[in-house]
């Protein structure tokens, strides 16, 4: 038997909490001093406790912890918890590392007053009509590559010997909020499908006679400088972005680079 002092050493939880785990029954002590009033805990309680912190960090709170004590749960179902938490964790250390990765590429950009050297060539290209699957989502930039890995999952090995070239998104602003959009997340096909399931749609995307375009290699799928540098173009070469329109990138992986991949920019354009 340990004394709480000791006990709180051991496991590293505070004099203050182990108390207060006593008062509302989450984990009372082995054995009380009822002359003293010490408080003495066993060895095995260690895990108990250690069973509570993980409850803890899983985002339980204490009375739903103690339900949880009391029905026994499995390891199996405690492992699966986990893993859902490491997943939610882990999506959320992705989604603040594309966010440093665009702050810098940002900076960089200001750090060069604007001044854009990619070397990249911008191209004025027909593109004729497309068969689009599709699935349509709101959402941020940063958003983009969930939307398209969800895509992913539900295409079945059938209909991807349909998929004719890179992964695709159509982007329109959205009215009325400065940084969302509205996306059309999917892939070109070379024939139409017999059935698909939902969310997807299926539509025949309309000649473009003149598309301003932008390739460029990138690790992100995020890159400012390429956007600046197509905008100053359209500008410089007295073009207008059409209205109603919506803008589109296309993203291919590399295999030879496992995080590069190839990205073009189309925006579609008229005379002024």
């Amino acid at each position: 038997m340990f004394k709480i002092s000791v006990f709180s050493r051991l496991s590293k939880v505070s004099l203050k909490t182990l108390r207060y785990y006593d008062q509302i029954g989450i984990l009372k002590p082995r054995k009380v001093d009822h002359d003293t009033c010490y408080r003495y805990y066993s060895a095995d309680q260690l895990l108990e406790l250690n069973r509570i912190l993980i409850y803890k960090e899983l985002g339980f709170t204490l009375p739903q912890i103690k339900q949880l004590l009391q029905e026994d749960i499995t390891l199996e179902n405690i492992q699966g918890m986990f893993k859902l938490k490491r997943s939610e964790i882990q999506q959320i250390i992705d989604t603040e590392q594309a966010k440093l990765v665009r702050i810098e590429e940002r900076m960089q950009l200001i750090e060069k007053e604007g001044q854009v050297e990619t070397g990249q060539e911008i191209r004025v290209k027909a593109e004729g009509a497309q068969l689009f699957l599709y699935q349509k989502a709101c959402g941020k930039e940063e958003d983009i590559p969930d939307l398209l890995r969800q895509f992913d999952q539900f295409i079945t090995t059938e209909n991807r010997q349909l998929i004719q070239g890179p992964q695709v998104v159509l982007w329109k602003e959205v009215e009325g909020k400065e940084d969302e959009f509205d996306f059309e997340v999917g892939y070109f096909l070379t024939s139409e499908l017999r059935s698909f399931p939902e969310p997807f749609q299926l539509r025949t995307l309309p000649p473009e006679p003149m598309m301003a375009t932008m390739a460029f290699h990138s690790n992100t799928n995020f890159d400012c400088a390429a956007c600046v540098h197509l905008a100053k173009w359209i500008e410089k070469n007295n073009y207008q972005i059409k209205e109603n329109e919506s803008g589109r990138e296309l993203y291919l992986p590399l295999s030879l680079e496992r995080d590069a991949q190839f990205i073009e920019i189309q925006i579609p354009i008229i005379n002024r």
